[in-house]
């Protein structure tokens, strides 16, 4: 890769799932739904080695069909409904980095249930993370359809206060500040900064932001969501690259 940073990405995928049991391998578009980020992964150039951190058998099989490794099962305690996610990655980066005997510089994040992230954000996330030595990381962004400065209240004693304090100090809408949400399309780190951190990401570290626009800013978590993401693939709002010939991708067993 350019960057010459060794670049290990990881789709972290449970097999349980409260808001919509089963998702990670619901068929979405004509594929199961994780087999939209390992095609994906497989037109990023930058990415050395893609890895499924699951405790689903279903999932591994699905995920290596598609050409994923999934080289060890996820800890149980790791696989609860209450688990956090930093100790996955974590553990996914120590795990492989013990079984290879090699060391990574990046750590990608492919969060399956944010299919719409396309090649060319990995090259310029990467390359912008990799020109700014300061930051520990660089996080997918959108903005979101409304600005919660100007638009979000809350109800105190009974009466309408604004959300944020600032908020009454603009007299028009273009006036207040551009405001993004993390999105979970892209989550890159150095990763040093993974092994060192142990209390998640946005406790401490410097990190960047990376837009993409909000069509594209889709996290599906119950059916509403997914079938309303499927549309904008099907109707051709969103155009998936890995899509034309998906099915030869499919590895032979």
């Amino acid at each position: 890769m350019s960057s010459g940073a060794r670049l290990l990405a990881i789709i972290p995928a449970r097999g349980s799932s409260k808001g919509l049991p089963g998702k990670n391998i619901r068929p979405f578009a004509g594929l199961p739904l994780i087999a939209h980020s390992i095609l994906f992964a497989k037109l990023c150039p930058e990415i050395d080695h893609l890895i499924v951190s699951t405790d689903s058998p279903d999932i591994a099989t699905i995920a290596r069909e598609f050409g994923a490794e999934v080289p060890f099962v996820r800890p149980p305690e790791l696989a609860k409904d209450d688990a956090p996610l930093w100790p996955v990655l974590r553990h996914a980066l120590e795990t492989v980095e013990q079984q290879e005997r090699k060391r990574y510089e990046m750590l990608l994040l492919l969060d399956p249930t944010s299919p719409a992230r396309l090649p060319a954000d990995i090259t310029k996330a990467l390359g912008r993370l990799c020109e700014v030595s300061t930051a520990d990381g660089i996080i997918g962004v959108s903005r979101p359809e409304f600005n919660p400065i100007w638009h979000c209240v809350v109800e105190r004693d009974g009466w309408m206060t604004d959300l944020m304090e600032e908020g009454n100090r603009f007299e028009r809408r273009q006036e207040v500040p551009t405001v993004y949400r993390i999105n979970g399309s892209l989550y890159l780190w150095r990763a040093e900064f993974v092994r060192k951190q142990t209390q998640g990401w946005r406790r401490d570290g410097r990190h960047l932001l990376y837009e993409i626009p909000e069509l594209r800013a889709m996290s599906i978590d119950d059916l509403s969501e997914f079938q309303r993401a499927e549309m904008l693939v099907t109707q051709g709002l969103l155009e998936f690259p890995w899509l034309n010939g998906a099915e030869s991708n499919r590895c032979a067993l």
